[in-house]
């Protein structure tokens, strides 16, 4: 008897339950999107994994119905109840002004063990000293050129030509592919010290380039699933943790490569630029850091936004006619203010990371009122913090790279790091964020003044399931020479 009854619950009762508020909810537009139902024992989790095709989106509307912070509540066998928040006053409280409560949490550094014990998993002395030596890279007065040159060379010798033939044959192309593989090139010169030549026009297929984002994919799919069910799908070698035992195998693989070389050359032989790239520099203090991709998912979201907004982009490129702009040094980007604003509003828009992990480590009281325990998994939404009317305005759907550019003085106009998340903020903000500007003027000056980017006619674009805002199926575009 009691084994019918519950058979009746479970296929019966529940799936029109669901039915019900889920479904039924979302065919009215005019309403708030209602939020995940929270079943007995299950919780809210079957509302998220129906969801984690559109996970950004969907704690979006989760975040715009609910003020600003929303619990979700994991079922009882899951472990995955978490904190989700967009509200300014949390964001600096958690990562500014009660930092030392809040660190990565004991699930993070499993979620991301392909990192190892880099910066970005490292915590309290381990992160003191791996920053303090990428500070000390990062302030070298000699190391913004170094990535400046590395670049323009990249941009000049690369992808122009490759934008150049595209023009002239009429072929479509996928720009964040060659984003990707601009950002993958300059990353190892400036990180390994090894250039992999991966944009070129043959487009060779590298195996370690592709790694990375299965590798990025697989770590989202992490926080969506309960643990048990990642670890068994690892343990058995199947879907996206058996697509990522092969990322981790070919990236180690070609880390150690690369390390191998250097060692080599380090011994050998002594470097005329002072051993610039962040490898030599790592090694003289045995330590080493991640970093890759955030510039190409950048770049990508932001020729889209020109491409259909193109009265901002006639704007962006009478700024750089008007500059008379041509690379020299890292000073005549600085004459880019309006391109500057243009960057800002896309990172405002699609943050690299769409969001940020933490975990207090004693019980807490957030601004918002809402009470968290320890080890409570706490989810920054900086995705939807751009998306949100009480932080942005009501145009804040809108491009409008205008509302960086102070009226008076005609300068960018800056905005508190816990508003404005792109480069995180506190203690663990990013320390290369001016380099990133460097890099992104210089491929975005080069592109706009010289050719008209279209998107491809009836190409869509949504966002990835990624740890890492790429696009989910690239940015298919036309190029035009622009006269």
């Amino acid at each position: 008897m009691y084994t019918s009854i519950i058979l009746l619950v479970i296929f019966i009762y529940l799936p029109y339950h669901f039915y019900r508020n889920y479904f039924h909810a979302r065919k009215d537009k005019k309403s708030s999107p209602a939020p995940p139902t929270d079943w007995p024992i299950f919780g809210m989790v079957p509302g998220l994994i129906l969801n984690c095709g559109r996970v950004h989106e969907f704690m979006t509307e989760l975040l715009q119905g609910s003020g600003g912070t929303f619990y979700l509540k994991g079922g009882w066998f899951a472990n995955m109840s978490m904190l989700i928040t967009s509200d300014p006053a949390n964001v600096h409280y958690i990562l500014a002004k009660n930092f030392p409560n809040f660190e990565k949490g004991p699930q993070f550094k499993k979620m991301f063990d392909i990192l190892g014990d880099g910066i970005f998993n490292a915590e309290s002395e381990s992160w003191e000293i791996q920053k303090r030596t990428a500070k000390s890279l990062m302030h070298n007065t000699s190391f913004p050129d170094f990535v400046a040159r590395t670049s323009w060379s990249k941009v000049e010798n690369a992808l122009i030509p490759i934008l150049e033939l595209a023009s002239e044959t009429g072929i479509e192309v996928d720009l964040q592919e060659l984003f990707q593989r601009f950002a993958f090139d300059c990353s190892c010169i400036t990180v390994l010290g090894h250039d992999p030549v991966s944009l070129c026009k043959e487009l060779p297929h590298l195996p370690h380039e592709k790694a990375f984002a299965d590798a990025e994919e697989a770590v989202l799919y992490r926080h969506m699933l309960p643990e048990f069910t990642w670890k068994l799908q690892s343990w058995l070698r199947i879907g996206k943790e058996n697509e990522l035992a092969k990322a981790k195998d070919v990236i180690h693989r070609f880390v150690s490569n690369c390390i191998s070389v250097k060692r080599r050359d380090f011994k050998l032989t002594v470097r005329t630029d002072g051993g610039l790239d962040m490898l030599t520099s790592c090694m003289r203090s045995a330590r080493a850091g991640e970093g890759k991709d955030t510039i190409s998912a950048a770049l990508a979201w932001f020729f889209w936004l020109v491409a259909t907004n193109p009265a901002e982009q006639e704007k962006i490129r009478r700024e750089i006619d008007d500059t008379n702009w041509r690379f020299t040094t890292i000073e005549e980007s600085k004459k880019l203010v309006y391109l500057h604003g243009a960057l800002c509003e896309t990172l405002r828009l699609f943050p690299p990371v769409p969001f940020q992990h933490k975990a207090p480590m004693e019980h807490d009281i957030l601004p918002s009122g809402h009470r968290i325990g320890p080890n409570t998994r706490t989810v920054l939404s900086f995705y939807s913090m751009g998306r949100m009317e009480s932080i942005w305005g009501n145009d804040c759907l809108d491009f409008k790279p205008g509302r960086w550019i102070d009226a008076e003085t005609g300068c960018v106009r800056s905005e508190p790091s816990f508003k404005f998340t792109a480069f995180n903020a506190g203690p663990r903000s990013c320390l290369g964020k001016d380099v990133s500007f460097i890099q992104m003027k210089i491929v975005a000056a080069a592109i706009v003044s010289r050719f008209n980017i279209r998107v491809a006619r009836g190409f869509s674009v949504t966002p990835s399931i990624s740890v890492i805002l790429h696009m989910k199926h690239g940015l298919k575009v036309k190029v035009s020479d622009y006269t």
